[in-house]
């Protein structure tokens, strides 16, 4: 299956990247290339892209769109997590911009066999690289039905949590719960059929919070956020795009804590705790996608863009 995936707020991040023709930027989130592409066309002869993704499909479809610009770009198949040693193995300390696009892509949904659609019948997999042992099957099939509680109420904020763990917990004790559509029959089964009609496909929240767990995804999002703002150069620019609130949540919080870390007592005349601000945040409030993008690219709906820079 060919890769498609449509870059959200694309303009708007390519526009606060700020970009230097010359500068070194990093795409964290590669994907099929369509930011980096945008990036690429703006740099000069001394500019450079490393573009960074753990999937390897994505790795091959952005390769093929990118290959015209020959030796700026760099593409290293990893997690955005390991993002300053796979930079430091390339002899690079420091950078222009980063961009991550957050989320599952349009190619990851579409393919059925990848397992992350509620939407087709498929081997429950949801893993964002191939490589890794651990599968959605396993998160669905090993948890207790506490754990499962917790992170589909955590990370899929769905009100009919307890009851959807304990429905997963009943069917498995019956056989192994296998597919998507088998889970997604389950979860159907959980939830009133009043609030059904309502709230669009009842699965979508507990997929998205079986993917989040399996793939680290908001701890990996945590833990990254100071590296890559240590990773700027003065005036460098990191661009976030968020799809959950949990995910938007962690940016913004972060990126307040790096433009004002002092930990003094409000009531103290002068900072004496010695931290120093980092930089800048961009944007007070996040950039949401234009009325024209939502028409053609429904995936943009919850996107939200936070954009910081180093002093």
């Amino acid at each position: 299956m060919e890769f498609k995936h449509k870059s959200v707020l694309l303009n708007e991040t390519i526009d606060g990247l700020n970009i230097k023709p010359d500068g070194i930027y990093v795409d964290g989130t590669l994907g099929g290339g369509g930011h980096a592409y945008e990036v690429c066309r703006r740099l000069g002869e001394k500019g450079s892209i490393v573009g960074i993704d753990q999937d390897a499909a994505a790795i091959e479809a952005a390769s093929a769109r990118l290959k015209d610009f020959g030796e700026k770009v760099t593409i290293v198949r990893s997690n955005y997590c390991d993002m300053k040693s796979k930079l430091h193995e390339l002899g690079i300390d420091k950078v222009d911009g980063i961009v991550l696009d957050l989320g599952v892509s349009s190619y990851q949904l579409d393919t059925a066999e990848r397992g992350f659609s509620y939407r087709e019948d498929a081997p429950l997999d949801m893993r964002m690289d191939t490589r890794q042992k651990m599968t959605a099957r396993d998160i669905v099939n090993d948890y207790t039905e506490a754990d499962l509680y917790r992170v589909i109420r955590d990370y899929g904020e769905d009100k009919f949590a307890k009851n959807i763990a304990k429905h997963i917990v009943q069917a498995r004790a019956m056989k192994p719960v296998e597919t998507t559509a088998e889970l997604s029959e389950i979860i159907r089964a959980s939830i009133p059929m009043k609030f059904q009609k309502k709230s669009g496909h009842p699965a979508k929240r507990t997929f998205q919070a079986i993917r989040i767990e399996l793939n680290r995804e908001l701890d990996v999002l945590r833990d990254s956020l100071d590296d890559m703002i240590d990773l700027l150069n003065p005036g460098g620019r990191l661009c976030i795009i968020t799809f959950h609130s949990l995910e938007d949540r962690i940016v913004k919080s972060a990126f307040r804590k790096n433009e004002n870390p002092c930990t003094c007592p409000p009531d103290f005349p002068v900072c004496v705790c010695g931290k120093k601000s980092k930089g800048s945040i961009i944007t007070k409030k996040p950039i949401l996608p234009s009325e024209e993008e939502l028409e053609y690219n429904s995936r943009s709906k919850s996107a939200k863009l936070r954009i910081f820079e180093h002093c």
